[in-house]
């Protein structure tokens, strides 16, 4: 979401929910800016099954450009409209511990670099912000079991989080409607679908939308209620959804919840 109005109605939008009486926990992402910084610095940017492939060279931009810039954007966006966000890592308080991982391209492991799955979420410190009334904005950089830093995928972070609070929906915010039935063949959304349904369909999925259905499908099966792909493209996007009762886009329910059948093998 690197559009300023967007940013802005996203920022509107977290302020009612809180408002509303919901507690929002903001995980961000920030890849267009961070392949813009690797370009400026003449860096490579590679991505394997929808990660960014990651040197410590790269980590280091991501790092900084997550916690330097993206962060500090929402963190102040969402001030403007009171004290309300405070902004923090994965690293912090050890909040997200990961461990290396690889990419699976055509059935073998590729090699990404620093790129983590987390392995442990301590959401300690986040409860605290919330107890006391902030919206928690996180950088998804993680340390590792190892003493390293990793870069982990933002929706992968808000999921494992997601799990980690209780939390009743998981939303993810990208930039095309919802998970397509048939892509490229179809623009055809699957507005709702289950868990077994989803577990089903997620080998044959386009790269950029693997880690957001894999995070989708990890929060449901553990206990969310109900995980929400949404066109962040569309202003008040997330507020429609949660308060408005309008939730176009893809839903990932419990397999106890009937689905729409259009994920079913």
């Amino acid at each position: 979401m690197v559009d300023s109005g967007l940013q802005q109605a996203f920022a509107q939008d977290v302020v009612e929910l809180w408002h509303a009486g919901l507690r929002p926990v903001v995980v961000h992402g920030g890849g267009p800016q961070i392949s813009a910084m690797l370009d400026r610095l003449g860096l490579e940017t590679r991505f394997e099954a929808g990660l960014r492939v990651t040197t410590p060279e790269t980590m280091e931009v991501v790092r900084m450009v997550l916690t330097g810039r993206v962060q500090r954007e929402l963190v102040g966006r969402i001030n403007a409209h009171g004290p309300f966000a405070l902004g923090m890592t994965g690293e912090d308080a050890h909040t997200l511990t990961a461990v290396r991982r690889s990419a699976w391209v055509n059935g073998s492991p590729v090699d990404i670099g620093l790129v983590g799955d987390i392995v442990e979420v301590n959401p300690s410190a986040v409860r605290l912000l919330l107890e006391q009334g902030h919206i928690p904005v996180i950088s998804p950089v993680a340390r590792g079991t190892d003493g390293q830093i990793y870069n982990v995928n933002a929706d992968l972070a808000a999921s494992a989080l997601a799990v980690s609070l209780g939390a009743a929906r998981l939303v993810v915010l990208t930039d095309v409607e919802g998970l397509y039935a048939d892509w490229p063949h179809s623009t055809e959304v699957i507005e709702r679908l289950t868990v077994a349904e989803l577990d089903r369909l997620l080998p044959e999925l386009a790269s950029g939308m693997l880690p957001k259905m894999e995070g989708c499908l990890k929060a449901v099966r553990s206990g969310v209620r109900a995980a929400h792909v949404l066109d962040g493209r569309v202003p008040h996007a997330l507020l429609n959804s949660l308060l408005g009762g309008n939730s176009p886009g893809t839903t990932v329910l419990p397999d106890n919840v009937a689905g729409d059948g259009r994920g079913a093998a």
